[in-house]
């Protein structure tokens, strides 16, 4: 053998060697990622303890059919009808949709820490809301505080949060004034619901009881409210819940009593908000009785979201024009089941995922993520009037 036809066999042999190890090293890589625990994907869902539940339960959620586990109760906690996840996903916050707390004429916030492996929630604190009724709350942009809409009492609280998720002290506190034309609900102020602007510079208050939105300056620093700028809306609306557009530029304002979605234009400088297009959340044609009661965008920001209850019990589906801000009816389908009082979209805009106080279910849905349809899947689990449904809201791994 010669000297050149060793060294061509050495080489050779020193080439198979590499592509052998590395491609050892490639299984052994992928086998670490498959023995790697991936984070369960839990949904907590808040419910009137009124009605037969006893407090805020927990689903683990099944991302590749939308499927939900039997809810097992979370937390014990009474009135549990909003809820709120830290950024950080170690914290949740719940409103107690009471009217006295304490021997007070208030409502109550609760503070749970949540167990990452197994979804339960342990209970840090209870605070008054300071006021009656608390119906909403949302964190700030900076998650350094909470926000409560006290429906029953018409006011706004601040509280600061602390960094172990306990509830501190009160640092601003906003009571509304005055009626609007239904004598039936809007006999005084009832302020529902609060939507943070992306810069976190001012908050959006929407008052069923006056027919007014409150855009209150916010101070990052110090939990403050300034003075409110106020913007009407139409007499018996009754503005219920918020959100805004993907660029900040518009504010979606569901109205429960005319079952409408009203678009503002808004500016973040001042909090300026003027109308632009006012849609109905029913079907043309649709001669029931009917209240609207959330809206959510898309993650995309293609598409919002809206349901309807009463003879309706359905989700009304939008298409959004980036550019103007304005909606187009896409479809209405059934919620199946029985007044959606709220729903939630998962973090991948995949699924979205229905609350049917009335029927007592949730119900499940697939998003068509280029046209926004939505298909119910079949899939459905059973918790006693659900008022709310959250994701944890991890991102999930590739």
């Amino acid at each position: 053998m010669t000297k050149s036809s060793t060294k061509k066999d050495l080489s050779f042999k020193d080439g198979t060697a590499r592509w052998i190890l590395a491609f050892i090293l490639i299984v052994v890589v992928m086998l670490s990622v498959r023995a790697t625990p991936q984070p369960k994907e839990f949904v907590y869902i808040g419910t009137y303890t009124d009605r037969g539940s006893r407090g805020i339960y927990v689903s683990e959620f099944d991302p590749l059919n939308g499927s939900l586990t039997s809810p097992v109760l979370a937390g014990e906690t009474s009135q549990p009808s909003f809820l709120a996840v830290s950024s950080d996903r170690k914290f949740l916050y719940a409103v107690n949709e009471l009217n006295h707390f304490n021997g007070e004429p208030a409502g109550a916030m609760s503070a749970f820490s949540i167990d990452s492996s197994t979804g339960r929630l342990t209970l840090l604190d209870q605070v008054s809301s300071r006021d009656p009724g608390p119906a909403h709350l949302v964190l700030d942009g900076a998650g350094h505080f909470v926000l409560v809409a006290n429906y029953d009492g018409g006011s706004v609280a601040v509280f600061r949060l602390l960094p172990d998720g306990q509830i501190g002290e009160l640092t601003a506190l906003a009571r509304h004034k005055g009626s609007s034309v239904n004598h039936e609900r809007q006999e005084g102020p009832h302020a529902h619901a609060i939507a943070m602007a992306p810069d976190n510079r001012f908050a959006i208050v929407a008052d069923l009881g006056l027919d007014q939105l409150f855009a209150y300056p916010f101070d990052g620093s110090s939990g403050t409210l300034g003075a409110p700028r106020v913007v009407k809306t139409e007499p018996g609306a009754g503005p219920r819940h918020l959100v805004f557009g993907s660029n900040g530029k518009f504010v979606y304002v569901i109205s429960e009593l005319k079952s409408t979605i009203t678009v503002y234009s808004y500016l973040s400088r001042s909090g300026a908000m003027a109308p632009i297009q006012t849609i109905s959340t029913l079907p043309s044609g649709f001669a029931g009785s009917s209240t609207a009661a959330e809206v959510l965008l898309h993650p995309s920001g293609k598409f919002l979201y809206a349901s309807n209850r009463g003879d309706a019990s359905s989700i009304t589906v939008f298409a959004v024009d980036s550019r103007k801000g304005t909606l187009t009816f896409i479809e209405d389908v059934s919620s199946g089941g029985k007044t959606p009082r709220n729903f939630a979209i998962d973090p991948s805009g995949e699924w979205l995922l229905a609350a049917n106080q009335d029927s007592n279910t949730i119900f499940t849905f697939r998003i068509n993520r280029e046209s926004g349809r939505l298909t119910a899947t079949g899939h459905s689990v059973e918790v006693k009037s659900p008022a709310m449904v959250e994701f944890l809201g991890f991102e999930r791994r590739k």
